[in-house]
């Protein structure tokens, strides 16, 4: 099976046809997908001006799209490598404790579904190195807070339906990712369940 370089290389290959590039760009996804597969690739689409059922897709806009992807898993792994190095330094000082960083670093463990999104077609607008770095500053800040890590905003709401892990939780609503909970006050994510049930008092009404 090939790796994330290999099918990178393949992406930017002028011997290859346009149809195996884009075959090559959704088969990175399997190995790095921060929004998850089918978001990330809406996102990369939507930056790019792919549309995204396009079977012959410009190539230029292919290798555009597929470049946004190495930055953004660059920033992953350069944060990857950082956090291997703290780990053994806790250890080492004999701290075991894992905190709300260890366990999110554990659901993300190799570049999936690390900023899960509420839909496909729900994710930041700003790119994806961009949304990365912000989630990661929050995380690593250890404190949480009122407003989306993401895009600041402070308008959430808990839903209990998403399509993918997890399969519930507060959801921007300006950028539509899935906020993991220790980034969130208590106040901010009892205000999201309210918002939920007066959401469901509405439509029931």
């Amino acid at each position: 099976m090939a790796g994330f370089r290999a099918l990178a290389e393949q992406v930017r290959n002028p011997r290859l046809v346009a149809t195996q590039r884009r075959t090559a760009l959704r088969k990175c996804l399997e190995r790095f997908a921060p929004y998850g597969h089918r978001a990330t690739w809406h996102h990369l689409c939507t930056r790019a001006g792919i549309a995204t059922e396009d079977r012959e897709p410009d190539p230029a806009r292919l290798v555009a799209a597929l470049e946004e992807l190495e930055e953004a898993r660059a920033v992953w792994l350069g944060y990857e490598q950082e956090f291997a190095a703290r780990r053994r330094r806790e250890k080492h000082d004999g701290i075991r404790q894992p905190s709300a960083l260890d366990d999110w670093h554990r659901r993300t463990w190799g570049g999936c579904d690390i900023v899960p999104c509420e839909a496909p077609h729900r994710h930041p607008a700003a790119p994806l190195p961009a949304v990365l770095r912000s989630m990661i500053r929050a995380m690593e800040a250890g404190t949480p807070r009122a407003d989306c890590p993401v895009c600041e905003t402070r308008r959430f709401v808990w839903r209990t339906d998403l399509e993918r892990f997890p399969m519930a939780g507060p959801v921007c609503q300006e950028c539509g990712i899935v906020a993991p909970l220790s980034v969130l006050t208590r106040e901010t994510l009892a205000q999201a369940r309210q918002s939920s049930r007066e959401r469901r008092l509405f439509v029931a009404a």
